[in-house]
């Protein structure tokens, strides 16, 4: 389980997130809603290690993990999609999979991919920046199959995607929830996340505006979140 307890975070001086608590139960896919700007990625940076907090704990399988580096984090089984695909776009696609892939992997481990993406099996000794968007945001999703995590952390992954290419991805996603990882999502479709949710929070100027399940979020809920508007 990971629990980001209470906690405040931003950039020099400029405070984004504050006395913020989001809690990801194993097995679960939490969804993480709400206007830009809000500090989802910053929560997500926080989460993964890339940020520290100013005050606050992350608290992993209840081991106070904060100011762990990334690579800690990610041995620990938090891995971390960020927006903006996050790929080597000047390495090859192949690889890419391999930098993915837990150190021990061989050339055929990173077959668990291929497989779930074709298309990166086609595509393995093109450079990974000449992919169209859609297969970059596979090959970044790609980690969820290599390097096995229990927590993926997930920065709007169907963004600037078509609607078919989004679809597919969300096929995988609740594949990698029913194989028994857990999921935090923070996502621009919001019926698409709260469909695949088991829990959500709305964040709001930095702070937790709203806690439940998608059923207790009714659609003004959702559009106060978006638009800004009162609840």
């Amino acid at each position: 389980m990971l629990e980001l307890r209470n906690i405040t975070a931003g950039y020099g001086s400029h405070v984004v997130l504050r006395d913020v608590t989001v809690i990801v139960p194993d097995n679960s896919v939490v969804s993480l809603l709400g206007p830009n700007g809000a500090g989802k990625t910053t929560l997500l940076r926080v989460a993964s290690g890339l940020l520290r907090p100013i005050s606050g704990k992350v608290i992993l399988d209840g081991q106070d993990a904060t100011g762990w580096p990334p690579h800690r984090l990610a041995r620990a089984g938090i891995g971390h999609v960020p927006e903006g695909r996050g790929i080597f776009a000047a390495m090859t696609v192949a690889d890419n999979l391999r930098m993915q892939s837990k150190p021990e992997t061989d050339r055929a481990g990173i077959e668990p991919a291929t497989r779930a993406f074709p298309r990166l099996a086609e595509r393995s000794r093109q450079l990974a920046g000449s992919l169209s968007g859609g297969e970059q945001q596979m090959l970044a999703l790609a980690s969820m199959y290599l390097a096995a995590p229990k927590l993926v952390l997930l920065d709007e992954v169907s963004m600037g995607l078509a609607p078919n290419i989004v679809d597919e991805i969300y096929v995988h996603l609740r594949q990698v929830a029913a194989n028994g990882a857990a999921l935090l999502l923070v996502e621009q479709y919001v019926s698409r996340a709260l469909a695949l949710a088991k829990y959500v929070y709305i964040l709001k100027k930095g702070r937790i505006d709203f806690v439940g399940q998608p059923s207790e979020l009714g659609e003004s809920d959702v559009l106060a979140a978006y638009l800004g508007a009162s609840a």
